[in-house]
């Protein structure tokens, strides 16, 4: 780790080009391509595929999660185990479809839950939370909380990670933190 100023377990494969920042881990099994470029203090874990991509800085990137060509994930982002990410809406063996690749994007902060499957073309807004084994099919709302399949939305997220009682108030404040929030178009903005 100190001549790269990364880590790179022995088993993992790191292809020439790519781009890792300072502090990063990548674990055992891990297969990074050459056109990835992956911020500081990452964790990238057991099993991983991470594509042509780009990674923000400290984002943890659980056990058995493939990160395909047209995925973006903002920093700070964690990726559950074996969270599943696409990037084409009908892939076909036969039919070369690398031209229709949609752009998938897990903004600053947001959380993805074991076993969830994100479809391409969606946003996770800012510090959202995707419940285990969800289904996002639709963008998600900045600090929302979504869950099933398909996902729906059953409340609010702050950024520490606590859930934000819902109130008649204008302004909503988390009980662990303090920090507040006004609810606008595409979910919660800190004031």
């Amino acid at each position: 780790m100190q001549e790269r100023g990364y880590f790179v377990h022995p088993s993992a494969i790191v292809d020439e080009q790519a781009q890792i920042g300072e502090g990063t881990k990548i674990w055992h099994f891990a297969h990074i391509l050459s056109g990835a470029v992956i911020g500081r203090d990452c964790m990238i874990g057991q099993g991983c595929f991470v594509g042509n991509v780009k990674i923000g800085n400290g984002v943890r990137i659980q056990n058995n999660v493939s990160v395909y060509d047209g995925v973006t994930l903002e920093d700070h982002v964690f990726a559950g185990p074996s969270c599943v990410f696409t990037n084409v809406m009908n892939p076909r063996s036969e039919v070369d479809r690398k031209s229709e690749y949609r752009p998938t994007t897990v903004k600053r902060g947001a959380t993805i839950g074991a076993n969830a499957t994100i479809l391409c073309g969606v946003s996770i807004g800012e510090y959202a939370f995707v419940g285990a084994g969800a289904l996002v099919r639709t963008n998600v709302p900045a600090h929302a909380v979504v869950v099933g399949v398909p996902t729906r939305q059953v409340g609010w997220m702050c950024a520490c990670g606590e859930r934000i009682r819902e109130s008649a108030e204008v302004t909503l404040a988390c009980s662990a933190c303090g920090r507040r929030y006004h609810a606008i178009a595409g979910g919660l903005r800190q004031i």
